[in-house]
């Protein structure tokens, strides 16, 4: 008989543990999708297809994409950035993972997205409001409580005049003390999700919903535009 499979999540939190004894809060990333490419873990993130709440966004917003710009935060293997992409925006997807950016090129060969490797915490300075999209899910709440101030500043820092950002993240109660927190991932609190917001990046819906999959987990939608 075949061993059972070992928990995607317990996996993937094994090797964030891994990076972040050795001080190196980011490089489980790229771990984690040399693993999955290696048949020793699966990314139980990478869904397949966009995620769900960002197809609910499109359908409800409508955007048109001609002639403007987007970036897509921690593409991974791309599926939320090809939705983008087929909207008509000039998009850039990218992820600190080579492997996933590799992964993404090898998925989607016809693509019209740019998929580059690149660091949340130190974008290129071309990218700063450049973007008329800017589209954040499930990146920030990877990342260790306290790295996320700065990561969530760099988000927003990336959103052009008129522009629009959209944040998708797992919820946490603000009663939750960090400490009680055993991530990956590390859902982000309402305090943090409204801090995306600045003086000139309003924050103009947040919606919170229950997951599909298990009720008991609740997301956060925010949407934010920039005067």
């Amino acid at each position: 008989m075949s061993e059972p499979q070992e928990d995607p999540d317990v996996v993937s939190r094994r090797i964030a543990h891994e990076s972040l004894s050795q001080d190196d809060p980011t490089g489980w990333f790229d771990r984690l999708y040399s693993a999955a490419e290696d048949g020793a873990a699966v990314v139980p993130w990478d869904r397949g297809t966009a995620h769900p709440m960002l197809t609910e966004w499109v359908d409800e917003s409508h955007p048109d994409g001609t002639g403007k710009t987007a970036l897509i935060v921690g593409a991974g293997t791309g599926w939320d950035a090809e939705l983008i992409a087929d909207l008509g925006y000039e998009t850039t997807a990218f992820d600190i993972s080579p492997t996933a950016v590799q992964a993404a090129h090898r998925n989607h060969p016809d693509s019209k997205a740019q998929y580059v490797t690149a660091d949340l915490l130190a974008p290129p300075a071309e990218w700063h409001r450049a973007f008329d999209l800017v589209v954040e899910i499930y990146t920030v709440q990877a990342l260790p409580i306290d790295l996320q101030p700065a990561a969530i500043k760099q988000v927003g820092e990336q959103v052009a005049p008129d522009g629009t950002l959209l944040v998708i993240a797992a919820s946490r109660a603000d009663d939750v003390p960090d400490s009680e927190v055993q991530g990956p991932p590390w859902p982000l609190t309402r305090a943090a999700i409204e801090s995306f917001a600045t003086p000139d990046l309003r924050l103009i819906q947040l919606d919170q919903s229950p997951s599909p999959v298990d009720p008991t987990i609740l997301r956060w939608r925010a949407e934010y535009l920039r005067d």
